[in-house]
C-alpha cells in the first residue's frame, strides 16, 4: 500500500500516481485523487471516453472523492486487480473500490461494466462525484437524459448509462452527485456500455457486492496458477496480474501499453501510441508466461501470432509487419489530435503508429524464438507451422545483410544495427535447434552458412577495439543497451572476456545508479528532438546480464534499486526520468516482462 503525493500544483497527476483496472477488453487508469482520467470503450484502441490525462480541460473524467481535505492511499485488494483508494479525513475514513467485472460466461459479454463502490469504514465522510465523459477523444458532442435512476449518455459512436444508489443531478453535459456516508454505509456507481445486445440495468448494493466477490474470485483463481515462489513474489505476481490486464482476451494479443502519447520527456515530442501488439514482445511474453505456468495465455498469444502475423503463407519477398492491431488488423495510420494539449502540455497527442511500416529485422528472431520456447516448454508445433518457420528462416537467410530502423524504431534513416543482426542470428539458430532436436526437414547447410556469417560479422564489425565493447552499429563506436541481450540470447558466453569488457563499458557509459539509458541521444541522432529518461527494460536486462556474469552482489543491488522506482502499486511506465519520475506510456508490458525474467534468473543464481 502506498501513499501518494499528487499535490504538485499541476492540473495533472504524476503518471506514476495511477492504478489500473480492466476486464481483458479494455482498462481504466484511476488516479490517486480518485479520478478516472483514462478509459477507452469498448476496447484498448477505442477512442477515449475519459481522457483528461491527455487534456485536463477537454479530455473528460470521472471524479469521485471526499468534499473535505483528505489524505489518499491506494492499494490493490490482495492478489487481485481490484483497486482501492482510501481517503483519511479528520471526521472519517472512506474507500473507493474500483473494478471491472470479467465476463467469463458468454451472456452479456459486451456489457463492459465499470463499478465504483464507495464505502465509509470509520466515522462519516461527505463525497462528491462528477461524471464528465467526452466521447471520441473529446470531439463528439453527446446527449444526456435521465431515465429514473439512470443517466443515459448518447454520442454518435457510443452510448453509456450511469446508475447509482446516490442522489444525482444533471449539470449540462455532466452528472454530479453529492452525498454523505456514515460508518458502514455504501454507495455504488456503475457505468455500462449499451448497444442492441445490452440494455440499461441497475446495480443495487447487493449486485455490486456479488460482482465484487466474483471479480476478486476470478483474479485470485488466476494468479493461483503462478509457479513463482521466489524472493520477490509480490512484485512478480503484480507484474503477472498487470500483463493479464494488458491482454485482449478475444484474440490473445497483449498490448505494449494501454495508453497513448504519455511523454518520454515533458514538453517533448517523443509521444507514441502503444495500444497495439508488437511482434518484438512475442518471445518475452511467451517466456515469462510459460515460466510462471500460464500455458493457456502463452497458447493464446501463439494463436494470435499464427493467425495474424503472416505465419500462414508468409510472403518470402517481403518482411513481416512489426506490429498489429489487437484484432490483427494491419493498417494503423498515425495522426495527431491537435485539439488536445497533451499530458501537462506535452503535445503532440498521436493515434496510430507510423512505425508499422518500418523494417525491423530483429522481429524475426523474437518471433521464431517464441515459437522455439513454446515448442520446448508448451506444446510441440504442428507440421504446418514448421513449414511457415522454414519460409521465414529462408527469408532471413537471404535478407539479413541490410540496414533497418532497429529495435528502437528510430526515425533518422536505416542503419546497420548490431541488435538486428543478433536477432537474425537468433532466428536461424533457434530454427536449427528445432530441426535437429525433432528431426524436422530443413535446409540446414544454407541456414548454417547464414548463421555463421552473421556470427562472424557481429564479432568482427560489431566490436569496437577502441571501446573494447560491442556497439550500436557495424563499424561504429557508440554504445547501445540493446547489446545486453547478447548473453541472454545465448549468442555469447556471459563470461566471455569480450562480453565482460562490454558489460564494464555499458556500466560506465550508459548506467546511472543502476538505471540504464538506451543510448546517448546527443551522439546517436535518431531523427527525434529532445532527450529521454532511462529505459526500465534495459535496467532489468542489465540485472540479468550481471547475474549471468556471476556478479551477483551487483545484480541484486541493481534489482533492488529498480524495485524502488516502481510506483506505489508496483507498476512501471516505460522510462524513469532524471529525478526518479515515471515517464512514457503506463504501465508498459515490456518492463514487467523483463522484471519477471530478471527475478527468475537472479533467484536461480542466488539459490
Amino acid at each position: 500500500m502506498g501513499e501518494t503525493g499528487f499535490s504538485n500544483g499541476s492540473r495533472y497527476l504524476p503518471i506514476a500516481d495511477h492504478g489500473l483496472i480492466g476486464d481483458l477488453r479494455t482498462v481504466a487508469l484511476v488516479g490517486a485523487d480518485g479520478t478516472i482520467d483514462w478509459y477507452c470503450c469498448p476496447r484498448f484502441d477505442s477512442p477515449s471516453v475519459f481522457g483528461s490525462i491527455l487534456d485536463a480541460g477537454r479530455g473528460g473524467s470521472f471524479a469521485l472523492s471526499p468534499c473535505v481535505p483528505a489524505k489518499a492511499k491506494q492499494f490493490y485488494f490482495p492478489d487481485t486487480n481490484v483497486l482501492i483508494t482510501r481517503f483519511s479525513a479528520p471526521d472519517g475514513v472512506g474507500e473507493v473500490q474500483d473494478f471491472m467485472p470479467v465476463r467469463e460466461e458468454r451472456c452479456e459479454i459486451d456489457r463492459h461494466r465499470l463499478i465504483r463502490r464507495v464505502v465509509c469504514v470509520r466515522g462519516s465522510l461527505p463525497f462528491r462525484a462528477r461524471m464528465a465523459p467526452r466521447f471520441g477523444y473529446g470531439t463528439e458532442a453527446h446527449r444526456l437524459t435521465r431515465h429514473g435512476g439512470h443517466a443515459l449518455f448518447q454520442a454518435p459512436s457510443l452510448a453509456l448509462s450511469l446508475t447509482t444508489t446516490a442522489p444525482f443531478e444533471i449539470d449540462g453535459p455532466d452528472v454530479v452527485s453529492e452525498f454523505k456516508l456514515h460508518e458502514g454505509e455504501t454507495a455504488v456507481f456503475a457505468l455500462d456500455r449499451l448497444d442492441e445486445h445490452v440494455d440499461m440495468r441497475g446495480c443495487p448494493l447487493e449486485e455490486a457486492e456479488e460482482q465484487f466477490r466474483a471479480t476478486v474470485g476470478f483474479w485470485r483463481r488466476w494468479i493461483a496458477g503462478s509457479r513463482y515462489r521466489g524472493r520477490w513474489r509480490e512484485m512478480v505476481q503484480r507484474s503477472a496480474l498487470t500483463l493479464k490486464l494488458l491482454t485482449y482476451e478475444p484474440t490473445g494479443g497483449i498490448v505494449a501499453a494501454p495508453t497513448t502519447s504519455l511523454p518520454e520527456q515533458l514538453g517533448g515530442r517523443r509521444n507514441w501510441d502503444y495500444r497495439y501488439v508488437w511482434i518484438r514482445d512475442a518471445a518475452f511474453c511467451v517466456y515469462a508466461l510459460l515460466r510462471l505456468g500460464f500455458t493457456e495465455e502463452a497458447e493464446a498469444f501463439m494463436d494470435f501470432l499464427s493467425e495474424h502475423v503472416g505465419l500462414h503463407g508468409a510472403d518470402p519477398t517481403g518482411p513481416l509487419q512489426i506490429m498489429y492491431g489487437i484484432d490483427g488488423r494491419r493498417d494503423l495510420p498515425e495522426y495527431e489530435l491537435t485539439h488536445l494539449e497533451g499530458y501537462d502540455g506535452s503535445a503532440p497527442v498521436r493515434v496510430g503508429n507510423a512505425a508499422v511500416g518500418q523494417l525491423q529485422l530483429d522481429i524475426y528472431g523474437a518471433l521464431i524464438d517464441s515459437i522455439y520456447l513454446y515448442d520446448k516448454w508448451g506444446r510441440p508445433i504442428s507440421s504446418d507451422r514448421w513449414d511457415e518457420v522454414c519460409t521465414l528462416v529462408d527469408w532471413v537467410c537471404d535478407h539479413w545483410d541490410q540496414p533497418d530502423e532497429g529495435i528502437w524504431e528510430t526515425r533518422g534513416g536505416r542503419r546497420n544495427f548490431v541488435y538486428s543482426r543478433l536477432m537474425c542470428w537468433v532466428a536461424i539458430e533457434r530454427a536449427m535447434r528445432m530441426a535437429i532436436h525433432r528431426g524436422l526437414p530443413s535446409n540446414l547447410p544454407h541456414w548454417r552458412e547464414a548463421r555463421d556469417a552473421l556470427y562472424r560479422q557481429i564479432m568482427r564489425r560489431g566490436w569496437s577495439p577502441s571501446l573494447r565493447a560491442f556497439v550500436q552499429q557495424l563499424d561504429g563506436d557508440l554504445l547501445d543497451a540493446s547489446v545486453l541481450m547478447m548473453p541472454l540470447a545465448k549468442f555469447v558466453s556471459p563470461t566471455d572476456p569480450k562480453w565482460l569488457s562490454t558489460l564494464d563499458a555499458l556500466g560506465s557509459g550508459l548506467v546511472s545508479d543502476s538505471l540504464v539509458y538506451r543510448y546517448d541521444t546527443r551522439l546517436s541522432p535518431d531523427g527525434l528532438a529532445g532527450q529521454e529518461g532511462t529505459f526500465s527494460i534495459c535496467s532489468f536486462w542489465y540485472v540479468e546480464a550481471l547475474t549471468r556474469a556471476g556478479r551477483l552482489d551487483e545484480a541484486r543491488l541493481a534489482f533492488e534499486k529498480m524495485l524502488t522506482y516502481a510506483n506505489h502499486l508496483g507498476l512501471y511506465a516505460e522510462e524513469i526520468g532524471h529525478t526518479g519520475e515515471q515517464l512514457g506510456n503506463f504501465p508498459q508490458a515490456f518492463t514487467h516482462l523483463s522484471l519477471i525474467s530478471a527475478a527468475f534468473s537472479l533467484d536461480h543464481a542466488l539459490g
